[in-house]
């Protein structure tokens, strides 16, 4: 096996992007990382390549495995065409010592989540935690049974005045943080300047938000899904993701693509209901 650490994201992308595109909606991370990567217009934050780790293993004939990480996230990968080679997974942590790569973490499809972290623990000396038990859904019609609820807009500066603290409930929710609210606005600002973050309102009051969070060739991301506690379970989650996963649709891309936590069942069954199906199951794993 030959590992390759790569300091140039137009090449890592040569090399990858095609190999991906074999399982466009479930590579939606790592894939639409690449993407921002190599398009460099937005460079915020993480999305700076310089910071990335990017490796690929290949056998004398072909890519089999990939890895990107974007720090402060974790690793993700993609085994080709997944099929999980045990030699290319020893010679990727092989490689991220010898390249000194610390990895906190890392979140990927199932079955190659578990052999990755099996390897790297008995390679380190030390253990891992499943911390998320994801489902990567996609959907190609949004159904008709879900009710258009208020009116969906584009976030805006007045936003502001509640902005944050729903960012915060949403980063609890999901990342189990403590939802302080960061004096340094811009953070907030940001997702209101990507032009992709969407609100919906019923009778004047906002409700709920979703934002459309990564475009790729064919498929579209759907995330930032946040509804305060207090409008729950009046069908605005719904209406919001559904009307933002028209608008996707309408703009030629041919399937929306989102996650959940299998640990929210009603989540789970708002998206089936939208018209979202299974693609497979992802397990983010933290290393201790």
């Amino acid at each position: 096996m030959n590992y390759i650490k790569y300091n140039d994201i137009k090449r890592f992308y040569e090399d990858t992007f095609e190999v991906m595109m074999r399982h466009e909606a479930q590579n939606l991370v790592p894939l639409g990382n690449v993407i921002i990567g190599n398009d460099g217009k937005d460079k915020t934050g993480w999305r700076d390549p310089v910071s990335w780790f990017m490796a690929t293993i290949s056998d004398k004939t072909r890519v089999r495995l990939i890895a990107i990480m974007t720090p402060p996230y974790n690793l993700t990968l993609y085994a080709t065409d997944n099929e999980i080679n045990d030699e290319a997974i020893c010679c990727l942590v092989d490689g991220l010592t010898k390249s000194r790569v610390s990895v906190g973490g890392v979140m990927t499809e199932s079955d190659l989540a578990i052999r990755f972290a099996e390897a790297y623990i008995a390679s380190k000396g030390t253990t891992y935690k499943v911390n998320k038990n994801q489902r990567i859904y996609e959907l190609s019609a949004v159904s008709s049974d879900i009710p258009r609820i208020g009116n969906l807009r584009l976030a805006q500066e007045s936003d502001m005045a509640f902005l944050p603290y729903w960012s915060e409930g949403f980063n609890s929710d999901c990342f189990g943080s403590s939802p302080v609210v960061l004096s340094d606005a811009g953070h907030y600002r940001y997702q209101i300047s990507t032009g992709k973050l969407y609100i919906l309102e019923n009778n004047d009051t906002p409700v709920s938000m979703a934002k459309i969070n990564r475009e790729m060739l064919t498929v579209c991301g759907v995330g930032y899904v946040y509804t305060p506690p207090y409008f729950r379970g009046q069908g605005y989650a719904s209406s919001c993701v559904a009307e933002v996963s028209r608008i996707i649709l309408e703009r030629g891309f041919t399937k929306c693509v989102l996650y959940t936590d299998l640990a929210n069942p009603t989540s789970n069954s708002i998206y089936q209901k939208i018209g979202y199906n299974p693609v497979c199951d992802s397990l983010e794993i933290l290393f201790e």
